[in-house]
């Protein structure tokens, strides 16, 4: 059995690293609903919308990916709306998808299920 992405931890990244495959990409982005696949100039990128009852939550819960980001050493794209949260996961030093934006990926969904469990 394979281990949840949401329990690995980010490992350290370096410049010239290469990109996951798109065989790991299809596999993994099976395990996580709410997210998908956008290229941005060419880079690929995982974009996650959550969605929560008012701006206090959205808050919340963008805190919380900010605290997860400074623990974890890689951070976001986000944009907090009322109500809604978009998140953006990529890997600056490498132009694209690395194994940590996966992983961030489906911690940001466990938070998400965590903040607000009816609504994701």
């Amino acid at each position: 059995m394979k281990p949840s992405l949401d329990t690995l931890s980010c490992e350290p990244c370096r410049i010239g690293g290469g990109t996951v495959t798109e065989t790991q990409t299809g596999e993994w982005l099976a395990d996580l609903p709410h997210w998908s696949l956008a290229a941005d100039d060419g880079v690929n990128k995982l974009v996650g919308e959550f969605r929560f009852p008012d701006w206090d939550a959205a808050m919340r819960y963008a805190n919380r990916i900010s605290e997860l980001a400074g623990e974890q050493d890689h951070h976001p794209a986000m944009i907090v709306e009322w109500g809604k949260v978009t998140l953006h996961w990529w890997t600056h030093k490498i132009g694209g998808l690395h194994r940590n934006d996966f992983i961030m990926a489906a911690k940001s969904s466990e938070i998400a299920r965590e903040s607000n469990p009816a609504g994701n």
